[in-house]
């Protein structure tokens, strides 16, 4: 891979380790937490500045902790598989004593008393925070490009966008700098830069880790979210963050395609057949499921309407006080959001839950439904000179609509949904999408390493970045 002055880019000292992996390492003696954090924060300093995925780097505080870790485990308190990893936190999420920016000018200088609860669980777990990782402003967009402190990077092309909102969670994931990092998902802010970035990420059903302690930009459709290079990764991470313990008495999963190229009344959605092709000859699935056209355009509708709405509710005084620091795109997209009337919030509301059962329907015969996470490949940071259309703007709306296409139906409903990576495009990595019912995610990191063991073999996932 190549930075912005074309010179290669070498992986971090994380990539092809496992969790696992650094866990027996850990125990064995061959490593220490003090040596893996101290290799994540070298990392940082040495590979953020062409990819920009920290806001912060806490060197003294990781160090303190990490020598806390190699304490407990020597006195014999094993805290479990997270115990002396090094983790990203996402630039939304509070860490006590920490800025938290949430990517915007309004916040800065914003310092948080206490930890989230999703902090406070990953600390309890023995997890080491080495930083903040950057958002794109207020998690409102999924191109990762809008931040105060300037877009992150993709690391297969620094040229080209992470996906957002949780690109720089993404970006230090697959640049090797930490093994795993928290993120959060309104519409597709976890998975979209998991795949973007090739590596694995986890939105699970709603509500089961908690936000406290998260800046909303849609309650009632966000979600906190885990990065990692693999899904046998998220895993741990999940079981240590959920409130409710997973089943573990599942069968193994039934997997469907669904095929939702095509159900764009409005044309803006412009996917590459390539990836389409790729994803379904990855994915393992048995047969086809679909869903209605009219349901796939509502879920879209009720996703826009409710986030419209519920982030207007939030940004209403700061809107009034000082609009002047808003990116100015994400300003306009506030002003638009604002105006949509009550009555459709209302109607959106109401409408969930037959549309929670249209999309049941999908699991009557299967476990898990498999889909691309993004049709395309990273999309360039640079808009094309002169537009496509001729229109300003349009390029930009044509991206967010394509970014978000497959993933934001999953966040009306709730669902977990669970992206793996699934093979490059013009040298750039597309993802696998795999959605189940709730409680049974199991089915989703069993269906993912069925589909990983086909395609890679069975040998530790996290290869080395490829020249391109």
């Amino acid at each position: 891979m190549r930075g912005k002055d074309s010179m290669p880019i070498s992986p971090g000292p994380f990539t092809g380790r496992t969790i696992a992996g650094l866990a027996q390492d850990l125990r064995e003696g061959r490593t220490t937490a003090t040596e893996l954090v101290t290799l994540a924060l070298d990392a940082a300093t040495k590979l953020d500045p062409q990819l920009n995925a920290f806001v912060t780097v806490d060197h003294d505080g990781a160090l303190a902790a990490a020598r806390l870790a190699d304490h407990e485990l020597a006195a014999g308190t094993d805290r479990g598989p997270l115990h002396g990893v090094p983790v990203g936190v996402k630039d939304l999420i509070d860490v006590a004593g920490l800025p938290a920016t949430m990517g915007s000018r309004h916040y800065a200088g914003h310092v948080p008393a206490a930890d989230a609860e999703c902090v406070t669980r990953l600390r309890r777990a023995g997890a080491i925070i080495v930083g903040k990782t950057t958002t794109h402003e207020f998690a409102y967009g999924p191109t990762g490009d809008r931040s105060a402190n300037g877009p992150s990077r993709n690391p297969h092309d620094p040229a080209r966008m992470t996906g957002g909102s949780s690109g720089g969670s993404a970006a230090a994931v697959a640049a090797g700098m930490v093994p795993l990092a928290l993120g959060t998902d309104t519409g597709g802010s976890v998975r979209i830069p998991a795949a973007l970035c090739g590596i694995a990420g986890f939105k699970p059903a709603y509500g089961a880790i908690p936000a406290d302690g998260v800046f909303p930009l849609s309650r009632t459709l966000d979600h906190v979210g885990v990065l990692a290079a693999a899904e046998g990764d998220c895993l741990p991470a999940y079981r240590a963050l959920a409130t409710a313990q997973l089943r573990e008495d599942l069968p193994a999963a039934r997997v469907a395609w669904l095929d939702l190229t095509g159900l764009d009344p409005a044309g803006l959605i412009q996917g590459d057949q390539r990836v389409t092709d790729l994803v379904r000859n990855a994915s393992g699935a048995q047969d086809d499921v679909r869903l209605p056209a009219e349901v796939v355009a509502a879920l879209r509708e009720t996703y826009l309407v409710i986030q419209s709405c519920e982030a207007a509710a939030v940004h209403a005084s700061r809107l009034a006080r000082a609009p002047e620091l808003y990116d100015p795109e994400l300003l306009e997209r506030l002003r638009v959001a604002a105006e949509l009337p009550g009555w459709r919030y209302v109607q959106a509301m109401d409408g969930r839950a037959r549309l929670a059962a249209a999309v049941g329907r999908l699991f009557e015969r299967h476990d898990v439904i498999a889909l691309p996470t993004v049709p395309i490949t990273a999309p360039p940071l640079l808009r094309p000179e002169p537009e496509p259309d001729g229109e300003p703007g349009a390029w930009r709306m044509a991206v967010r609509a394509t970014l978000l296409s497959m993933t934001n139906l999953w966040n009306v409903v709730g669902l977990p949904a669970l992206t793996v990576p699934a093979g490059m495009v013009d040298g750039l990595p597309v993802g696998l999408q795999l959605v189940c019912r709730p409680g049974r995610e199991l089915l989703l990191f069993e269906a993912a390493a069925r589909h990983r063991t086909r395609t890679v073999g069975p040998s530790p996932p996290g290869r080395p970045w490829c020249s391109h």
